[in-house]
């Protein structure tokens, strides 16, 4: 018995062993205590950093910072919630050093996602590494993108789930479905979990239809309900977050502006979220796509680094000689796509795809169809600007798609469906069940229609691109460069279409070799892994190697503070920082020493973005005072950062003389163009519940002054011989912030656009504002209830099943 319990366990083992010591050996520096250099990692740790000391100093969650964009919630950045037991589960799971944790759970995930597709232990682990070693999953880790990484690992695991409801093991595809969507929920990227809806929903459509065709409509409607029943229940475990976010999304930008006009004054263009612009910056060219299976088709990355035998190297040598040629061929721009910037091309490589074909000419069914159709969806959508007709209908018309950018990384769809189908290729092609012939017809098809495809890329591009690039410019310095690098990029092409040929007719051969006897099926498998793994791995090697790890040290605590750091850090008072020695808008770093009025963040709150454009990239004095603003950073000759005090900061609070009430957005932001901060605040009234008197009597005695700041609650102490009207340079965000004088709640009232105003009452008074977000207890009762829901249903489910099969047992 024990015996056949450890013949059971044995392949699991086994496959969890390969993707520890897999995931390990590719990011090995993680055994010398070294921590990858990740650029959005190091600007969060800048944005982070005040919240991580409340949460040590206090042992609680602040759920606010102050410390950038001169204040916002802290649930998008960095915030534990009550009742996470998902968190906890997630951290077990990932137990490796980043980012090999990333990748073993790549590995993990689909490799349950081929159990619940019936596919034998050994294919499972070729399929896992297959989908965890394509390029774009290995480098999304270089720029940072652990939360996006985090969410795609888990796709897999809510299918297997969902499969298995489909497979009528209710139970056990009820307890994966619902703690998959809890996990797949807890990364916080719900842009991947969005696509993965979309996944879903095709999957679903098949379904549909099938059930439809073979009348079984009443068994899909219960599968359906369990389905939606255990995602309903990962969704509520994550409900604090979820709801925090949703509240927070409506002020942030990606909700809807109040405002009509530009910051030109030009009319504003009506939306409900992202501009489509903006959506689109990151589109997929259609001739781009090749990438998917021609690693540099289009160049590769952004930069890339040229050998000496390369055109550019050597007109560079002979113009400028050998060191010179060293250096600038490091970094040549060698992509001619037309997207911003890339690390590398999405390349899922050439063996797989080359499955994928083999897929759609000898599996049949449903999956297949599911597989094949989410693959073209995502292909399609990936285009972006490039394909308007699409993409403007799901900006237009399907919900929350306008919510999200960089339309291309949609692909990853693509990127889990073509190893999932490319497996069940295998699975069928080294199956008894279907013949030699029409093993051998597929296997034809697939050579020569993705054989074919490939060519038709490589004549394609010669036929209608210049092989120009968007940056091409920077080269105009040195006659002949261009055509150099010209040159080059059509070499790379050359090169990686021969290559991915190569290996097509190589795997191909393995296949036929197999079926003609003359190989045993476990050394074709052992084959096939062998060319996927050199495949991918010598891709991903470009891209992401032991050159992008450092001392953990250097990671954790990137920034180093400079003599004007230094020379600010001794002012003892409290006070905001403009760092315009970078651009503001996109800086982490000031963050981690100062309030700054910048920050680096996808989702800033819509109003204070506003405020930026329309009066900070202005130069607008009068409001960088209303914020505060004591200390400038600016950058000498020298490119070395000075601290420069400003004297006309208005302080942390001040009473106003004049309150002037406008009827919109635009009259309150555009009011500020001339408007003396120090003397006069501006109201809109048309957001006020009711009319309101707003007596201002002058009173050249009064003072109000911040006596305590601790992140959620500051504490300021007033004196005053008549009622005034107090200005505070923090900014408005009434889902949360609760203002009191004396004990006593008291309203309070946006002002200047982003900051808060309050009626202060004559005499001495002690005025607090507290964060108390009651978002976070809604949603902690939901989480909690969510939890016990899933193990109810479960175990009443298990007590059901049990019974039933002791009653028929007795029948018997």
């Amino acid at each position: 018995m024990k015996q056949l319990k450890l013949k059971k366990i044995f392949p699991y083992a086994i496959a969890i062993a390969i993707f520890v010591i897999a995931s390990i050996i590719y990011f090995h520096p993680v055994l010398k205590g070294q921590k990858i250099a990740q650029s959005d990692i190091t600007q969060f740790t800048g944005m982070a950093k005040e919240i991580k000391d409340f949460r040590a100093d206090k042992n609680a969650e602040p759920y606010w910072t102050g410390a950038s964009f001169s204040g916002m919630p802290a649930y998008q950045i960095s915030a534990y919630y009550p009742y996470d037991f998902v968190r906890t589960l997630d951290r077990t799971i990932r137990f490796l050093p980043r980012p090999a944790d990333y990748t073993f759970l790549y590995f993990l995930s689909f490799f349950v996602l081929m159990m619940a597709l019936k596919v034998e232990w050994r294919l499972a682990i070729l399929g896992a590494l297959s989908f965890g070693f394509s390029t774009y999953l290995i480098i999304i880790f270089v720029p940072g993108h652990n939360a996006k990484a985090h969410a795609i690992a888990y796709m897999p695991l809510v299918l297997a789930g969902i499969l298995w409801v489909f497979q009528k093991k209710y139970v056990l595809g009820f307890i994966v479905t619902g703690l998959a969507m809890a996990l797949e929920i807890y990364t916080n990227h719900i842009q991947m979990t969005y696509y993965l809806g979309f996944c879903l929903l095709i999957l679903g459509i098949v379904e549909l239809v099938n059930a439809i065709k073979e009348k079984t409509i009443p068994s899909f409607i219960k599968q359906a309900a369990v389905i939606i029943a255990a995602v309903v229940l990962g969704i509520g475990a994550n409900a604090p977050r979820l709801m925090a976010m949703k509240e927070y999304a409506d002020f942030s930008t990606r909700g809807k502006s109040e405002l009509t006009i530009n910051a030109d004054g030009s009319k504003k263009e009506a939306t409900k979220g992202l501009d489509k612009a903006y959506i689109t910056e990151y589109s997929y060219a259609k001739l781009e796509t090749f990438n998917l299976f021609v690693p540099r088709f289009m160049g590769g990355g952004t930069v890339e680094e040229l050998s000496k035998n390369s055109n550019f190297y050597q007109l560079i040598e002979k113009r400028a000689g050998k060191k010179v040629a060293d250096d600038y061929s490091k970094q040549v721009l060698t992509y001619w796509g037309d997207q911003t910037i890339i690390e590398a091309p999405a390349y899922i490589g050439a063996v797989v795809f080359f499955l994928f074909f083999l897929g759609i000419f000898l599996v049949k069914g449903r999956l297949k169809q599911w597989l094949v159709a989410a693959t073209v969806f995502s292909i399609l959508l990936s285009w972006g600007r490039n394909f308007e007709g699409l993409t403007n209908f799901f900006i237009d018309y399907v919900p929350l798609y306008n919510k999200f950018r960089a339309v291309s990384s949609i692909q990853i769809i693509a990127e889990l469906c073509v190893p999932i189908l490319g497996v069940l290729a295998l699975k069928e092609f080294f199956s008894s069940k279907k013949s030699d012939k029409k093993k051998l017809k597929a296997l034809e098809k697939a050579v020569f229609t993705f054989g074919g495809l490939i060519v038709f890329g490589f004549i394609l591009a010669h036929s209608f691109s210049t092989f120009q690039g968007i940056r091409d410019a920077n080269y105009n310095d040195l006659p002949g460069l261009i055509d150099a690098v010209i040159a080059d990029r059509k070499s790379m092409l050359l090169m990686d279409t021969l290559r991915s040929l190569i290996l097509v007719i190589l795997s191909a051969g393995v296949l036929w070799f197999f079926l003609k006897n003359k190989l045993k099926q476990q050394y074709a498998m052992i084959g096939l892994l062998v060319f996927i793994l050199f495949d991918l791995i010598s891709v991903n090697k470009k891209y992401v190697n032991e050159s992008d790890f450092k001392p953990s040290r250097r990671v954790e605590q990137p920034f180093v503070k400079s003599n004007a750091d230094k020379q600010i850090l001794e002012d003892k008072t409290h006070y905001r920082v403009a760092n315009f020695a970078a651009n503001p808008m996109q800086d982490g770093s000031t963050s981690y020493f100062h309030q700054s009025i910048g920050g680096y963040h996808a989702a800033k709150m819509g109003r204070y973005k506003e405020l930026f454009d329309f009066q900070i990239a202005k130069n607008n004095m009068q409001v960088l005072n209303m914020l505060n603003t004591k200390y400038f950073i600016v950058a000498d000759n020298e490119g070395k950062k000075q601290a420069q005090l400003n004297p006309d900061a208005n302080g942390n609070a001040w009473f106003v003389e004049n309150l002037k009430t406008v009827n919109s957005a635009n009259d309150e932001i555009t009011a500020l163009d001339s408007l003396n901060t120090k003397t006069t605040a501006v109201l809109d009234k048309s957001k006020l519940s009711e009319n309101i008197n707003f007596d201002i009597q002058k009173d050249s005695t009064a003072t109000i002054e911040l006596q305590n700041y601790d992140v959620t609650t500051l504490t300021y102490q007033s004196k005053t011989e008549k009622e005034q009207f107090a200005v505070f340079s923090e900014i408005y965000y009434k889902d949360g912030w609760n203002a009191y004088i004396d004990n006593k709640l008291v309203p309070h009232y946006r002002v200047n656009y982003v900051l808060r105003g309050m009626k202060i009452p004559a005499g001495e008074h002690k005025i607090v504002f507290k964060f108390e977000p009651v978002v976070i207890q809604k949603g902690s009762f939901i989480s909690l209830a969510s939890y016990g829901l899933l193990i109810l249903v479960t175990c009443g489910w298990l007590f059901y099943d049990e019974k039933k099969k002791k009653k028929v047992a007795k029948n018997v």
